[in-house]
């Protein structure tokens, strides 16, 4: 009987991470990295300038790829929506990347 009441408890903690809009995820989340980084950037989206050298430029992607997914609905699990799902994240990071000034 013991396991069976273990074996619920653990498939209830599963369902509802499964259905909670944050989710349980193992990916760091976007939300708490804009948090800490909120009080020392004031800029808004048209201000931000893209680094030069490739490790920033890619931090830089990878920080504004994860607020459009903190935006979104959480990623899908199904095969197919996932890649409608990264369709669409890149279509609206190129939207954002054409929308920023030139430097």
């Amino acid at each position: 009987m013991f396991e069976v009441t273990l074996l619920f408890f653990v498939m209830l903690v599963i369902a509802a991470c499964a259905f909670l809009p944050v989710g349980c995820s193992v990916r760091p989340s976007a939300k708490s990295y804009q948090q800490s980084d909120a009080a020392g950037d004031s800029c808004s989206d048209s201000e931000l300038i893209v680094p030069v050298d490739s490790t920033s430029k890619q931090s830089f992607l990878t920080h504004l790829q994860s607020e459009i997914e903190s935006a979104l609905f959480p990623r899908p699990t199904d095969s197919i929506l996932q890649r409608h799902y990264d369709a669409l994240v890149n279509a609206e990071l190129e939207n954002r990347l054409a929308a920023m000034p030139d430097s």
